[in-house]
């Protein structure tokens, strides 16, 4: 179907009709909601360890309520790397840190509700890429690990509006600011 407004004709039929549930694609989205759960989880999970060192990746006596910085073990590794001037830079730092922690509480949440996919997708494949500099050379692969494939599916859950399944983003979409702002999604 084309409509025209003055001289331009502009094509309004769908690129794609939706189209009913099949099991395959039920499917299909229900394991793009556990991969979602999942790594909502992983976000979550960084924030909580980090906030009270629960002694897996952050010891208690290093925790941010005890003190400790949430970035500075990680940042100050990659002194060895070709990014490790920038990443000592920004090591410890409050703002950093705050950022940082926020990010993955927000990541983690959103993931997790399956709400604001396209922010988090976002914030957290800046943060992921961020770790990836961070991490190198890396020692298994030339270019590959489990950030940049973190990232990879975080792209693929914002872009599958993987939050419609097992989430609240249906009810979320519907909000006025989400409407206005599609980003929110």
């Amino acid at each position: 179907m084309a409509t025209t407004h003055g001289r331009r004709t502009f094509n309004t039929t769908p690129l794609a009709t939706p189209q009913a549930a099949t099991p395959a694609t039920r499917l299909v989205d229900q394991v793009w909601a556990v991969a979602r759960i999942a790594l909502g989880w992983i976000f979550l999970w960084a924030f909580v360890d980090k906030l009270f060192g629960f002694g897996f990746a952050t010891p208690a006596a290093k925790s941010w309520i005890n003190g400790g910085s949430p970035t500075t073990g990680f940042l100050k590794g990659a002194a060895d790397g070709p990014l490790g001037g920038f990443y000592n830079a920004l090591a410890g730092h409050a703002l950093i840190d705050w950022l940082f922690m926020l990010g993955l509480l927000g990541v983690g949440v959103a993931l997790i509700a399956g709400i604001g996919l396209r922010a988090a997708a976002v914030a957290g494949t800046l943060m992921m890429v961020m770790m990836w500099g961070a991490s190198l050379p890396l020692d298994n692969n030339p270019f590959m690990d489990d950030h940049i494939v973190y990232a990879i599916v975080l792209i693929g859950l914002a872009a599958t509006a993987a939050g419609d399944t097992w989430g609240l983003g249906r009810r979320w979409a519907r909000l006025p600011i989400v409407q206005k702002y599609p980003i929110l999604k």
